[in-house]
């Protein structure tokens, strides 16, 4: 009896442990299950991604393809054609002032050419996919036949704020033979300068104008002030008047019984007039 009631009470303590026990363990369990949930969770997520990066490698693939095929089939000169290119005042091309140049057409092959536009663009140097200034093309529908040349005139205008600087210079002729294949020659693929424009009148010019136009008429002002000067210091010039009448003549000098006999004789005569009278008759 006293080993049964110790086995029991050992059942009794031993109880309560296994209980306490289970919990933590059942408890992490659980964490294991849904770290397992997340872990699959993760993995489908990575095979989705997989597959959208798997499609979008394709459709890269299928762009680049597109892509090759059109570079492919881009137009390109006809081997039966030949171009020339001339301007008219050479390669300069100041900004803001017209470049004009004349392009050739040869046709040496048996069938004829439609050559439908010419046209021309300014691009970055470094790239010349990257377009600067495109210029209005010019739409011709001129037909060539085998054998036969024709001459295009074409003239732009590089922009004012383009002076100075390099930029690549594309000429394209776009034309087409009978058989309704299409063509284009770069005739000209190059890069050049836009050279800024002189203009006849700049600022240090007009200063320089404004500049002798004032000294000039300071030296004007100058003159005219000496001569005045000049004209001020000069004595009056005197001029003798003649007398006519008998109060501004001198008489005092003669006597009076002169002037009497004088008065009396002729009282209507000026006393001038006889005493010159008078002395021309000594004198002879």
């Amino acid at each position: 009896m006293k080993n049964q009631d110790t086995l029991l009470l050992l059942l009794l303590l031993a109880f309560p442990a296994a209980v306490v026990l289970r919990g933590p363990l059942v408890a992490a369990q659980d964490p294991t299950e849904d770290e397992e949930t997340a872990d699959e969770a993760a993995v489908e997520e990575e095979d989705d991604e997989a597959e959208v990066e798997d499609d979008e490698g394709t459709d890269l693939m299928s762009e680049k393809e597109e892509e090759g095929d059109f570079s492919s089939s881009e137009a390109k000169a006809s081997p039966h054609a030949d171009t020339t290119i001339l301007f008219v005042k050479g390669q300069d091309f100041p900004a803001n002032s017209v470049v004009k140049f004349l392009l050739g057409f040869t046709n040496k092959g048996s069938e004829e050419f439609v050559v439908d536009s010419l046209d021309a663009s300014f691009r970055y140097p470094q790239d010349f996919q990257f377009y600067i200034q495109n210029f209005t093309a010019l739409q011709l529908g001129l037909m060539v036949p085998p054998q036969r040349q024709a001459t295009f005139e074409y003239s732009f205008i590089p922009a004012e704020p383009m002076g100075g600087r390099p930029f690549g210079l594309v000429v394209n002729l776009n034309y087409r033979d009978s058989n309704g294949n299409v063509f284009q020659d770069a005739v000209f693929n190059q890069t050049v300068t836009v050279t800024e424009k002189e203009d006849g009148l700049d600022g240090e010019t007009v200063f320089m104008y404004v500049f002798l136009c004032g000294l000039g008429l300071l030296v004007v002002v100058g003159l005219h002030q000496l001569l005045e000067s000049r004209k001020r210091r000069r004595p009056a010039v005197k001029v003798e008047m003649g007398t006519s009448s008998h109060n501004d003549v001198d008489m005092s000098w003669i006597p009076k019984e002169t002037l009497n006999r004088i008065n009396k004789a002729s009282p209507g005569r000026s006393p001038r007039k006889r005493t010159k009278k008078h002395l021309a008759g000594s004198d002879k």
